[in-house]
């Protein structure tokens, strides 16, 4: 029997992108949400610095693990209740699958060391268990966590651009993995993988939040207990 081998995927890149949106915290969940990510950031901040292609690789572990958390869990819940999921499945493990891109492209710029590498393990470990029970307990504030995510990813991979321009980070050629994925030109460079990269978070970044605002929607049209829908 002749194995056919799936295409590999394909991305274009949106030079559009709204790379200065943010939401405000209001709501005790946003607020839980926007100081679990700053402190994320802190740390991250203060282990690698302006080694921004280190720091990619690792964050970039963590950032792949929401998608797969929320596509499984909106999977079994779609089962489970017997009803269409609204696109929600597919729109996550979209997301898993291209932060694990990510991840793939930068392994290749930044080329982890032996403990980098165990960091990415324990973080992935302590994370994924994290995220699971956050998404089954408060998956509005789940989401909002990765929104916040993603927000703090564009900075940070704006900062990264600014390094490169300024000749602080060597502009090295893209990796032809991330020339095939984002189909960019030939002779493409970090910058670029940089600019589609940011792009993608700030995709992640909306539809995220998004899903917030629509989980409040379907709070606030919820029937309330002990009265039926009219």
């Amino acid at each position: 029997m002749q194995h056919v081998k799936p295409a590999p995927p394909v991305r274009q890149v949106n030079y559009d992108a709204d790379l200065t949106a943010h939401v405000a915290p209001v709501t005790r969940s946003d607020k839980i949400a926007f100081g679990f990510v700053k402190l994320l950031r802190f740390f991250a901040d203060t282990f690698f610095a302006k080694r921004y292609g280190h720091r990619a690789v690792v964050l970039e572990t963590v950032a792949a693990v929401p998608g797969m958390v929320g596509g499984l869990w909106q999977h079994l819940t779609a089962l489970r209740k017997m009803r269409d999921d609204e696109g929600w499945i597919r729109t996550l493990l979209d997301e898993a699958e291209n932060e694990r891109m990510h991840l793939m492209t930068f392994i290749e710029i930044a080329q982890p060391n032996a403990f980098e590498r165990f960091l990415i393990a324990a973080t992935q470990l302590v994370f994924y268990n994290l995220y699971f029970f956050l998404y089954l307990f408060a998956p509005r504030t789940a989401h909002r966590v990765v929104g916040y995510f993603e927000e703090e990813a564009v900075i940070s991979y704006t900062s990264y651009l600014a390094e490169v321009d300024a000749g602080r980070h060597e502009n090295v050629p893209a990796p032809q993995l991330a020339i095939d994925y984002w189909q960019l030109p030939q002779n493409a460079r970090l910058r670029d993988v940089i600019i589609a990269v940011r792009a993608d978070e700030a995709e992640h970044r909306d539809v995220n939040h998004g899903f917030v605002d629509e989980l409040d929607e379907r709070k606030a049209h919820r029937p309330a207990e002990g009265t039926t829908a009219s």
